[in-house]
This record gives structure tokens, C-alpha cells and sequence, in this order.
């Protein structure tokens, strides 16, 4: 049973699902999901959100599922590297309500492709794509350069706490 659902008491630490839903199973990309759902709930607990009850979903994907969600609902062409679908803003949820902040979708193809000109490395772009997934469920953006720069420095420091630094 996930923690926060059910008949007990609603949980007051994140709830972090994380799933490799690629058909391949992706052996030549493993995904640590531990690591990955322990970076999201540190991200989340140094934004402020460790004391609230809370949903996150990370999906994992090939390709092709992560090329028609583009498609589908952000009228892109081709497959990215991340997607972030919010459902509730924490701001909005009255205290005790459980929030279910959204979902995060990954592909760790393309971001083996982009990592070693972007990231540096596979693990490293990674994490910097669950970090930007989930800062875009909390509501930030990279529309204009201030927004822009906000959200990388959210990024960096996440990533710095880790140990892991951008090239």
C-alpha cells in the first residue's frame, strides 16, 4: 500500500512514485529509481513541502510515448527530454489536504543523447531533468530571461546540494 492512501492517517512526508514504464525495460540507460525518488523528495523538502501531505509521479518512457505526449499536449514535434504535467499547487490546497503536485515524464534516451554536451554525464542530466520537471509543478517557468535565470539557479543549487555540477 502506498504511504498517504487507504484507511490510516494521511502521510506528512512526500509521496514519490517512480516507474520505468519503457518497453524495453532500457538496459542500455538503466535508471537508478531509488536515487531518483531520493532526489525528488529532497527537492521537494528544500522547497519547503516536506511537512505536507503529497503525490508526485515520475514515469520513465521510450521515445515514442514521450513524442506523442509532446504532441498531444504541448503541440511539439519529435521526442524531448522532459515534460511536466501539474495537477494542484501547493499554495492553493488548504493545510491538511493532501496535494497531488503532478507528473514528471523523462526520456532517458534523449538524455543520453544531449547529456554529454548539456549535463556532463547520463546521471547528472538526469537528475537536472527530475529537478526542472518538479520545479515546473511548483510553478516555475523559463518563458522570459528573468524566469529564466531563477529557475536555473533553483536548479544548480539542487544539484550542488548532490554533489553534481553542471559543465
Amino acid at each position: 500500500m502506498t504511504p498517504g492512501h487507504g484507511d490510516g492517517p494521511v502521510s506528512e512526508r512526500p509521496t514519490v512514485i517512480v516507474d520505468d514504464e519503457r518497453e524495453s525495460g532500457g538496459p542500455d540507460h538503466p535508471v537508478d529509481l531509488d536515487r531518483c525518488a531520493g532526489l525528488v523528495t529532497d527537492v521537494l523538502a528544500d522547497e519547503g513541502l516536506s511537512g505536507r501531505p503529497l503525490e508526485v509521479h515520475i514515469h520513465f518512457v521510450d521515445e515514442s510515448a514521450i513524442e506523442d505526449l509532446n504532441r498531444q499536449h504541448m503541440g511539439g514535434s519529435g521526442p524531448t527530454d522532459v515534460l511536466a504535467f501539474p495537477v494542484d499547487d501547493p499554495a492553493l490546497v488548504p493545510d491538511g489536504i493532501p496535494v497531488l503536485l503532478g507528473d514528471v515524464v523523462v526520456c532517458p534516451s534523449v538524455a543520453a543523447r544531449q547529456a554529454p554536451t548539456h549535463a556532463g554525464d547520463l546521471d547528472t542530466e538526469l537528475s537536472l531533468l527530475l529537478v526542472h520537471g518538479v520545479l515546473h509543478l511548483l510553478g516555475h517557468y523559463h518563458a522570459g530571461p528573468v524566469e529564466t535565470e531563477v529557475m536555473q539557479a533553483r536548479e544548480r543549487e539542487h544539484l550542488e546540494r548532490h554533489g553534481m555540477v553542471r559543465p
